[in-house]
């Protein structure tokens, strides 16, 4: 039985292919890549990444801002920034009790935690911050929005790896069908591209390393020559409203979040279930949940990680539990594998592809493998009219989260 979807009314983006909504979108869309050679990185076994362009946190956020807050942190709030002004909410008139935030994060402040590190071994315990724990613990994402914002509702950080971003948005879903809230700030932020975290899965074998002297044709989501992901970083944040709420003050509804479902493949700790059963239990939950049929999907946005295993084992469920119409599209190939706020990030853009009844390319693929007997749009977007979507997110340890995304709420 559907709970009822809620009301997606604004969206915020930090990625590598920009700053904010418009152009982190021109940027998917546009279908080039943005990896390239990252100096953090230089000397380490895979040296390239997805990068957040430069900007200024002290002008964004404030003065000391590098100092009170890591750059996880730092993303989700200017993506925060962005999606409650883009709902149109108040929150200086807004009763903080009723609004909440759930963020997803995979790793939380590890370059604050690697730079206190270092002040440590050079200077002894006198040089470490007093602030290492508050600007490392996961938490402080979340809680930093609510301070920001004056949110005094439910306040927490989901941690199902690349699948937190998504299971961020599922439990803010499930705060609003409750009526616990009335608006919850939801999605994923991450900032994990640091010499340790890329050795760590360079030498697990998980990063593409057969381009290194061409970054921009590295990550190639469902290709035959894909060999591994590339790291990314950012945030995505979603706002949400129960849709009485959003239709009482007037508001814009850009979509509906009508469906979450989640589950564990319980098969391996870093690789997928092959036979998809994982999957299926949370892609059906989701569909369940939505009140939506299987042919009634007319858009994936896929996890596509440009990995053999994961690309081939996703591809395959589509097709068995979605059939063949559905059109397929994944932003890693543009934005790299923003790990915990993939999820978030990703939900958004599906949210933008049913608003602009466009789906983006899939960068990179020049040659879809042949397995994969799914549409997947490629060379340059497709205009579409989805009216429901699906956005896949899926993590380390088996976690599945699958969120479904409808025309209005």
């Amino acid at each position: 039985m559907s709970g009822g979807a809620v009301a997606v009314t604004g969206l915020g983006l930090v990625t590598a292919a920009g700053i904010g909504v418009q152009d982190s979108w021109k940027g998917v869309c546009g279908g080039r890549s943005t990896a390239a050679r990252t100096p953090v990185l230089e000397g380490m076994p895979v040296d390239i990444a997805c990068s957040v362009p430069a900007y200024d946190p002290n002008d964004l956020l404030g003065r000391r801002s590098t100092m009170k807050y890591d750059r996880f942190v730092q993303f989700a709030l200017i993506a925060a920034i962005e999606a409650v002004a883009d709902s149109g909410l108040d929150p200086r008139a807004w009763d903080g009790a009723r609004v909440g935030v759930v963020l997803g994060c995979g790793m939380g402040g590890l370059r604050s935690y690697d730079e206190q590190h270092r002040r440590m071994r050079e200077s002894g315990p006198e040089g470490v911050s007093p602030l290492l724990i508050p600007l490392m613990i996961p938490n402080m994402a979340s809680g930093h929005l609510g301070m920001w914002f004056g949110a005094r509702g439910p306040n927490f950080v989901t941690a199902t790896a690349c699948a937190s971003g998504a299971t961020a948005l599922g439990s803010a879903l499930d705060l609003l069908r409750r009526d616990v809230c009335d608006v919850v700030i939801a999605g994923g932020t991450e900032a994990g591209i640091l010499p340790l975290v890329a050795t760590g899965f360079a030498r697990m074998g998980a990063l593409s390393t057969r381009r290194l002297d061409d970054p921009e044709r590295a990550s190639r989501p469902f290709d035959t020559d894909r060999d591994g992901f590339v790291m990314g970083e950012g945030a995505g944040i979603l706002v949400l409203e129960r849709a009485e709420h959003a239709r009482a003050r007037g508001a814009r509804v850009r979509a509906g979040l009508a469906g979450y479902g989640a589950s564990a493949d319980a098969h391996h700790a870093t690789a997928p279930d092959p036979e998809g059963r994982g999957v299926a239990l949370a892609v059906t939950a989701a569909l369940a949940d939505a009140g939506v049929a299987p042919d009634e999907v007319d858009h994936v946005n896929a996890h596509g990680t440009s990995t053999p295993l994961n690309d081939a084992a996703e591809a395959a469920s589509i097709r068995r539990l979605l059939g063949d119409a559905p059109v397929v599209t994944s932003a890693k190939g543009v934005v790299g594998h923003t790990l915990g706020a993939a999820g978030a990030i990703e939900a958004a853009l599906t949210v933008l592809a049913i608003e602009e009844r466009t789906v983006p390319p899939t960068a990179n693929l020049t040659a879809p493998d042949p397995a994969i007997e799914i549409d997947i749009v490629r060379d340059q977007p497709r205009t579409h009219h989805s009216r429901v979507a699906v956005s896949n997110s899926f993590g380390f340890g088996g976690q599945n989260a699958v969120l479904v995304f409808t025309e209005g709420a």
